[in-house]
């Protein structure tokens, strides 16, 4: 087994929305699931604000390393924006794999330090976040509702300095 990371290229768009489109649960986003056939590149989502997981030559996963807010008091910040795995690829350390790049990515742009948000019942998310050396900084109670239910919005960091 060979997983391999590097920077997403255009000709990538397919299998990314398809993996979008394969992991959208209410678990993983308060957002409308993706529509098929929607762009998953465009002016504000570029291929190089994207690693790419390669598992034995196949994509098989993301994430998106973006700025924060764009002023100059916010530049020393990543922001982890999206993290996603084929379904079929699972379990196989894909997903820590992408976000220790997306680390290593930000403290080589200059980053002090990556953020990010999950939501509070995608447990699965949160211990590979927690591996990778994120912890809580805060919890927004009851942010989304989803399903039905009051869900929390856990806002996450990993200090770089």
């Amino acid at each position: 087994m060979t997983i391999t990371i590097r920077t997403a290229r255009a000709e990538d768009e397919a299998a990314l929305a398809k993996i979008d489109e394969r992991t959208w649960t209410s678990v993983v986003s308060p957002a409308p699931p993706p529509s098929p056939g929607t762009p998953f590149f465009d002016d504000d989502t570029r291929p190089e604000d994207f690693l790419v997981a390669e598992h034995d030559g196949v994509v098989a996963g993301y994430v998106r390393l973006a700025e924060g807010f764009g002023i100059p008091a916010h530049r020393h910040v990543r922001v982890i924006g999206g993290l996603a795995v084929d379904p079929d690829r699972q379990r196989l350390g894909i997903a820590q794999r992408l976000v220790d790049a997306a680390v290593a990515e930000a403290r080589q742009r200059g980053a002090r330090k990556v953020t990010l948000r999950v939501l509070g019942h995608n447990t699965g998310a949160r211990r590979v976040y927690e591996r990778c050396g994120f912890v809580v900084e805060g919890v927004l109670r009851g942010e989304f509702r989803i399903d039905g239910a009051d869900v929390d919005d856990v806002l996450m960091a990993h200090p770089l300095a």
